[in-house]
């Protein structure tokens, strides 16, 4: 896993918090990998269904363009 640092509305880091508190997620980063898994598998369907050479050559493609 990485490390990234992110800047978030305070309204989103204190939700974040209360569901910390509450234990529904053991830590902050949990509740965030589980939003943006949730956000990926909603927002990008492909993202679960293609192999992993199609998804590498899709992120190749990607960074060749930028």
């Amino acid at each position: 896993m990485k490390i990234i640092t992110i800047n978030l509305p305070e309204k989103y880091l204190e939700a974040i918090q209360i569901l910390n508190d509450l234990n529904i997620y053991p830590s902050r980063s949990d509740a965030i990998r589980n939003a943006l898994h949730n956000f990926l598998s909603d927002e990008l369907k492909m993202f679960e269904d293609l192999d992993k050479e199609s998804f590498e050559m899709l992120i190749k493609h990607n960074h060749e363009k930028k």
